[in-house]
């Protein structure tokens, strides 16, 4: 991707803050920055979606949900209840963790009906969703595995990391994601993002969404970038 311009990279932006300890405070500083810079969408836990929808009202700003997170670890019909759970509060977006458990054990039968059961209840709902692999506990044939699963299943974004875990996101992974599933999904870079030029690394790799709690600093750094630019 050539270089983007001021709407369209704060328009890639997922704005987060997925922290336990949270407050309404919090999300209505999330909400507001995600208002005034344009990001795409504030990226919460379950529980406070239906605050930031009534925040976001009208604003164009979508409110996503972390589903399963950070650990994955809950049963298919448990990730299927909770993601119509936050739809139903409001939800825009589900970014969902996967089993890695199951794809470490090459059980892609179950990953693969595990991602059927999520992506079936989005597009039931017109919702978008992402499926987290956490790549910093995968190999390189894991991860392009469960790509290749994705490249079937067809969910919208599958993404890299949750933030939570050991490592984040690597140009390498997303280039790999990107080259295996091609045109059919989007990839999302999230986990350990904090500066343009680490965004724009993802993103030359072939990254559509940025998932961070930078991403003011990464406007502003843009915005110095364009102006040294213009001197």
């Amino acid at each position: 991707m050539k270089n983007p311009d001021l709407k369209t990279l704060a328009g890639m932006i997922d704005h987060t803050n997925l922290k336990p300890f949270a407050t309404e405070d919090d999300f209505r500083k999330l909400c507001a920055e995600a208002a005034e810079y344009g990001f795409a969408m504030v990226a919460v836990n379950e529980s406070p979606v239906s605050f930031c929808k009534s925040l976001l009202k009208g604003t164009g700003v979508h409110v996503g949900a972390a589903i399963a997170f950070p650990l994955g670890q809950t049963e298919i019909r448990c990730k299927a209840a909770e993601t119509e759970a936050a739809i139903e509060a409001g939800a825009d977006e589900i970014d969902y963790v996967l089993n890695v458990g199951k794809l470490k054990e090459g059980n892609d039968a179950y990953i693969r009906e595990e991602m059927q059961t999520i992506v079936e209840i989005c597009r039931k709902y017109g919702v978008i969703c992402k499926v987290i692999f956490e790549n910093c506990y995968l190999t390189k044939d894991e991860i392009r595995r469960a790509a290749l699963i994705a490249r079937e299943v067809r969910p919208d974004y599958i993404k890299t990391s949750t933030g939570f875990g050991i490592g984040g996101a690597t140009p390498e992974d997303v280039r790999l994601m990107k080259e295996t599933v091609g045109d059919l999904v989007k990839v999302k870079a999230a986990g350990g993002i904090r500066s343009y030029a680490s965004a724009k690394a993802m993103i030359d790799q072939g990254a559509e969404r940025i998932g961070t709690s930078s991403g003011i600093t990464i406007i502003r750094e843009f915005l110095e970038e364009q102006e040294k630019a213009c001197r």
